[in-house]
């Protein structure tokens, strides 16, 4: 068994919860929050052993043997060196860091305490989004990739009426590219590579978080056009055409739809049948490579993370998005 804890105790550890407790291989024994009593009641819920509100007393403590961090971005490198230097194994969620310099850190800690490190970024590892891959030479020559993820938070509400949530605090290196953006730049990243150039737009709301905007990467052959948003819906497909046809997937982020539409008036389908929660292929992996005595994953590769996070930390530079975090 694998004894994990988790940092952070809000509807995304809920999720990774859910999916991780069909593993035979998982056992939740700790779990960390800022107060007590939330971790106690989360902790009872879950069925875990310790509550810790301390992060080096957790990373210190023989309960756990590896830990899933879903702490604001703002929060990630730091949380994430403490338990590696304590030989914790770290599932760390999207985005890796708050910029790249950060990201470069949690690796080189993953290399020097030879502990198992990786990105919990749940898409690359989804049935449907590597049969994308393994069928991407159907198309012909690649042209153009385009993904849209926009999606009206529930926070925004809230932002308008004047309080202003984690999901929009700057501070928390939090806002639309990092939180949202990045379900389609690391699709583009696992697909196609690092681009050659990166340019992008944006709108930064009055609190110095990002509200939306879109990012182009140019490669040598095509392009890719990213849009995202926090503060308006969208329900445009993703697609990358190809000259000899174009693969059609209903949503980037979790492709549940995925067709080949070809010049010649085919069709043809590639959607996989998939039953499990979106996050129990990105947690059998972490687990499958700590029992292996890998420190890191061959899909969410550190270099694919780094490689992300230096397109983002590009983008947020052209439109002006400066975290506290940039500072350090």
């Amino acid at each position: 068994m694998i004894r994990f804890g988790v940092v952070g105790t809000n509807w995304i550890t809920d999720r990774f919860l859910e999916a991780a407790r069909l593993i035979g291989d998982f056992q939740l024994t700790a779990v960390y929050s800022r107060s007590g009593e939330r971790g106690r009641e989360f902790a009872q819920k879950y069925g875990a052993e310790a509550v810790f509100t301390d992060i080096s007393e957790m990373a210190e403590s023989d309960v756990i043997d590896a830990v899933y961090i879903a702490s604001p971005n703002s929060l990630h490198k730091e949380q994430a060196v403490t338990f590696m230097k304590s030989g914790k194994h770290v599932l760390c969620e999207k985005p890796l860091a708050s910029h790249v310099k950060e990201a470069e850190e949690m690796v080189k800690t993953a290399q020097e305490h030879r502990v198992t490190f990786m990105e919990a970024m749940k898409t690359t590892f989804l049935p449907n989004f590597k049969n994308i891959g393994r069928n991407l030479h159907k198309i012909g020559k690649v042209r153009r990739f385009t993904a849209s993820y926009c999606q009206y938070s529930s926070r925004y509400d809230a932002y308008r009426n004047g309080t202003i949530l984690n999901a929009f605090n700057p501070a928390l290196s939090n806002g639309s590219l990092m939180d949202i953006g990045v379900y389609c730049v690391h699709p583009a990243i696992v697909l196609f590579g690092k681009p050659l150039e990166v340019k992008a737009n944006g709108l930064i709301l009055e609190s110095g978080a990002d509200g939306e905007g879109t990012v182009l990467l140019k490669y040598k052959e095509h392009e890719a056009v990213l849009m995202h948003s926090k503060i308006s819906n969208s329900f445009t497909p993703a697609e990358i055409q190809g000259e000899e046809g174009s693969i059609v997937i209903d949503k980037i982020h979790r492709p549940e739809k995925v067709d080949i539409r070809y010049r010649d008036g085919r069709v043809e389908h590639l959607t996989l049948p998939d039953d499990k929660p979106a996050m129990f292929y990105e947690t059998e992996e972490f687990i499958h490579l700590i029992k292996q005595g890998r420190i890191e994953s061959s899909l969410n590769t550190f270099e694919r993370s780094i490689n992300t996070l230096a397109v983002m930390d590009e983008a947020r530079k052209q439109i002006g998005l400066v975290f506290p975090a940039d500072q350090k």
